[in-house]
């Protein structure tokens, strides 16, 4: 039979690098206590790393620097959500920063929650919540989300199709479908744009 720790670390690998998760991610598999025991052994062997107190992710590595890269702003934003039982949503310029279309460089996110307004210091970036009305949160996946606000954001700009690609890339091929169905029932000149965006892959 598996062990926790062997269970933990498997759907670990199953979300892929980039996943920030907590210890209620895996309930299912066993006790708060065992599961956080098994959580601080695999972060002590290296296998994870720590984020914030109660928060870890498996981090995404880059060959080219020979090291890990920094958490996912947008998964950490979620996984806290996760833990508050919060709708969050982000806000058009931190999804502008995560999908690459801004020059600025991002050193606050903000997202918008139906909770208590709370700020996080993560390495340098500083990751905020305000408690705000809001909007388009039909959608199921935060791709979706993110995908929208950005659009959003840029108030009908005509994207590049450099602009386009970046998008396209962030997200993988895998999804690209998945967020066409999602977002179809959002704001149309919106929606004209994330089609225009993954028809432009062919």
């Amino acid at each position: 039979m598996q062990t926790i720790e062997m269970k933990v670390i498997n759907r670990i690998y199953g979300n892929g690098r980039g996943w920030v998760f907590l210890k209620n991610d895996f309930a299912d598999l066993g006790s708060a206590d065992t599961i956080k025991k098994a959580l601080l052994r695999l972060c002590n062997k290296g296998r994870i790393r720590r984020v914030l107190r109660g928060l870890y992710d498996y981090p995404k590595y880059s060959k080219l620097l020979g090291q890990e890269l920094s958490p996912d702003i947008d998964q950490v934003a979620h996984a806290l959500a996760r833990k508050f039982g919060w709708d969050i949503q982000i806000s058009g310029n931190a999804a502008l920063n995560i999908l690459g279309l801004s020059t600025q460089v991002p050193t606050k996110y903000l997202y918008h929650c139906d909770g208590k307004s709370m700020i996080y210091k993560i390495g340098n970036v500083e990751l905020g919540f305000k408690k705000a009305t809001l909007k388009d949160i039909g959608l199921k996946y935060s791709d979706s989300e993110l995908i929208v606000q950005a659009i959003k954001a840029l108030d009908k700009k005509t994207l590049t199709m450099e602009e386009k690609k970046k998008i396209r890339d962030y997200f993988g091929p895998e999804k690209h479908a998945r967020i066409l169905k999602d977002t179809k029932y959002t704001t149309s000149w919106v929606y004209e744009v994330i089609k225009s965006i993954f028809k432009d892959e062919k």
